[in-house]
């Protein structure tokens, strides 16, 4: 469907935060819930002031447990929601994430990361979520993960996100850091009839046909609206299509493969990495987020130094893009991930590569980006 204009066409100077906030609003998120919290705290400041402005409601919650209980609330009242944190509070949301799974709840959670463990570097930047956010929360299940590299990207990204909760029915986790978020950029807003935005699927059955989780061909059941007549059971325990408990090995068997699948069986349509120079390329850098950006420069110096060097820049990290790293991994000598964490995405490469080319950490423990010398210093002894 066409967009409401609700966000201004036109050139902007702002900041990440604030462009994933007009992002959500361009989306149609009518309804944040959330709790303050240094670096992401700018998304909910701006929502607050703009969400009344065009109808939609803002509450602050009293904490990040009761943010995402307001958000699933929320959607399931007909609303598209979004919650917005970092580190320790997406370490608390991460059991309510979970009952978003298994309630098949489209919504947004945005982690703006820093320096951890703990309170850790609360105004500095870090990398080191993006495996909590994959297995943060108990269980089996499969997330969707986004990570901008720029207030630009910042914007897309969080409408490509909203339209992934309502296509998928689940919530996505846009995984961006604090550079990202506090950096200020030109920021291009488009016309409203240039931006696709996914409607809810609601159902056209009658309320006595309609079941809440009854899955169609696709493995995605439609939704309600509560008060509308539908009767609603939405419980976090293993389920039937109706909704109701029902504790048995048997129901576990035909919910949890259904959710897992309905991601894991579109994964090719999720996937998104940019390819920069890699034909030819005998070192590829694999990076995201504010890491693409640093590493820009590095590789420009490499090619100055006559080094074939290309970028795999990840802007889904989950699902993982495993059969791009292992169609390059035959193709280099070696790839390089540098993260500002000591080492967690750099874990799926080497899967992915499995062993066809040499894959180089070069960690960062937060609090500043990498230094373009050090990236390009791995770039040259991997290139020997």
């Amino acid at each position: 469907m066409k967009a409401e204009q609700v966000v201004p066409a036109g050139s902007f100077f702002m900041s990440g935060n604030e462009a994933c906030a007009e992002g959500a609003l361009a989306a149609g998120c009518r309804f944040f819930a959330g709790y303050p919290i240094t670096p992401s705290t700018e998304i909910a400041e701006h929502l607050a002031e703009r969400l009344p402005e065009i109808g939609g409601i803002f509450i602050q919650m009293e904490d990040e447990m009761a943010a995402v209980n307001a958000v699933l609330g929320a959607t399931w009242g007909g609303l598209k929601g979004m919650t917005a944190t970092s580190g320790p509070g997406f370490s608390l949301m991460m059991e309510n994430i979970g009952l978003a799974v298994m309630t098949e709840t489209p919504c947004v959670i945005v982690d703006v990361q820093r320096g951890g463990p703990s309170t850790g570097l609360a105004t500095k930047v870090g990398q080191g979520d993006m495996m909590q956010a994959k297995w943060g929360s108990h269980g089996s299940y499969e997330i969707i993960a986004l990570s901008p590299s720029s207030p630009q990207e910042f914007f897309e990204q969080t409408i490509k996100a909203f339209n992934l909760a309502e296509e998928f029915r689940t919530p996505v986790i846009i995984l961006a850091d604090e550079v990202v978020g506090h950096m200020s950029e030109k920021v291009i807003f488009p016309q409203s009839e240039k931006l696709l935005i996914s409607s809810r699927r609601f159902t056209n059955l009658s309320p006595a046909d309609y079941h809440p989780f009854q899955a169609n061909g696709n493995g995605i059941p439609e939704m309600v609206k509560a008060g509308d007549g539908y009767r609603i059971h939405v419980t976090g325990s293993t389920h039937d299509y109706r909704g109701y408990p029902y504790m048995t090995a048997e129901a576990q068997a035909n919910l949890i493969p259904r959710l897992v699948q309905k991601i894991r069986g579109r994964r090719n349509e999720l996937i998104d990495v940019k390819e920069i120079d890699c034909q030819g390329a005998e070192v590829l850098v694999c990076s995201y987020g504010i890491t693409a950006r640093t590493s820009y420069y590095a590789i420009e110096q490499a090619h100055s130094l006559g080094i074939k060097v290309g970028q795999l820049k990840l802007n889904v990290v989950w699902p993982f893009p495993e059969e791009i790293i292992k169609k390059w991994a035959w193709q280099v000598k070696a790839m390089i991930v540098p993260e500002i964490n000591m080492g967690q995405m750099v874990l799926e490469v080497e899967r992915a590569a499995a062993g066809k080319c040499r894959v180089v950490s070069v960690p960062h423990p937060g609090g500043d980006i990498h230094r373009p010398e050090v990236i390009l210093e791995a770039i040259k002894k991997s290139a020997e």
